[in-house]
């Protein structure tokens, strides 16, 4: 293994007949590997390390987990090409050998984050995830903050209330892609940035939103009540209610005002809840492959309302958002016997 390793180093490349070939190649090479959008980041180092800091819009898979090839099969498209990296360079090796043999194309940062970092490259915090439509379009999931994401389904960006300044950590919209679709769920500040929406925006971006949404934006975007479907650049849109139902709660979000969105990226269906409790037409919702479910007082869903709302939509994944200063790792517990698979990203 240290043989082939050092070989592989030397030669630019690796090759065995177990394993196939990938390319390992220094720090400039890579960054115009990844400058690529149809290239897939990956980094293989664990969760400690890339929650403090790693390569914008990389998932992370942990090659030393037993079950890596498989967590990387049920992710990674076939016919795309793999840039993945660890720290130094030893852990992709490995993990570039293992995609390899399992048919991927696959290209290793030879110095890895490491010689990344100190060549002065750009990283980030913010947390992807990524999935595969059944059509084997990957689905990738970057957690901006709050209630603020944004989804890329092949070529095309969609933003979930995308906020700037009104919410901390401050968010540079003019550094990340332009949006194809933007979508808003309501009208208060930390949900609805007209400055935000101005800075992902280019000619083409179709923006949709509540009907007071729209009003407070000068009357533009196309408008979805309640009930309401579209479909827009092959994505199907429907807008669904988000409302307090406990009686004190009520100023805060009224029923038949605000949205949620059920979105279908080519049979892969996304759940956003918006500012809403655990409300009866969630049980309506069904056959969700990712949910976004919000847990904060008094604005919100208590936890224990949070499970009850993930045990009617019952989606795969569970990323509870708008989670605030709630001990979110409450929700963890109360479903872990239940077969959803709960994350928490960094969703303050």
């Amino acid at each position: 293994m240290g043989i082939i390793s050092m070989l592989g180093s030397l030669t630019g490349c690796k090759a065995t007949e177990q394993s196939g070939e990938f390319r390992s190649v220094p720090v400039d090479e890579f960054e115009k590997v990844i400058s690529d959008p149809a290239v897939v980041r990956l980094d293989v180092r664990t969760a400690g390390e890339y929650a403090e800091g790693h390569l914008a819009e990389a998932p992370c898979i942990d090659v030393l987990n037993n079950d890596f090839e498989v967590r990387a099969r049920e992710v990674l498209p076939q016919g795309k090409t793999i840039a993945l990296y660890c720290r130094s360079g030893n852990r992709s090796k490995k993990a570039a050998q293992i995609l390899a043999a399992a048919g991927y194309d696959v290209v290793e940062l030879e110095s890895g984050y490491n010689g990344w970092t100190a060549a002065g490259k750009p990283v980030t915090r913010e947390e992807t995830d990524v999935f595969l439509s059944p059509s084997g379009t990957m689905v990738k999931m970057c957690c901006i903050k709050h209630g603020s994401l944004r989804i890329q389904f092949g070529d095309k960006w969609v933003y979930v209330d995308p906020v700037g300044k009104a919410i901390p950590p401050v968010t540079d919209y003019s550094l990340l892609p332009k949006a194809d679709v933007i979508l808003v769920t309501h009208e208060h500040h930390d949900h609805l940035d007209k400055d935000a929406i101005a800075a992902i925006s280019k000619q083409g971006t179709i923006l949709i939103t509540n009907p007071r949404s729209s009003e407070l934006l000068g009357g533009v975007g196309q408008v979805l009540k309640n009930a309401d479907e579209t479909e827009v650049l092959g994505l199907s849109v429907k807008a669904v209610p988000a409302y307090n139902s406990s009686v004190d709660k009520q100023q805060f979000h009224p029923k038949g005002r605000d949205n949620g969105y059920v979105l279908d990226f080519d049979g892969f269906r996304v759940y956003i809840a918006g500012d809403t409790e655990d409300i009866d037409e969630m049980n309506s919702i069904k056959d969700v492959d990712v949910a976004f479910l919000p847990c904060n007082l008094p604005f919100t869903m208590t936890v224990n309302q949070l499970d009850h709302a993930a045990r009617m939509v019952n989606p795969k994944v569970l990323f509870p958002y708008h989670y605030g200063t709630t001990d979110i790792i409450q929700a963890v517990e109360l479903l872990k016997n239940t077969d959803i698979d709960v994350r928490i990203r960094q969703y303050q």
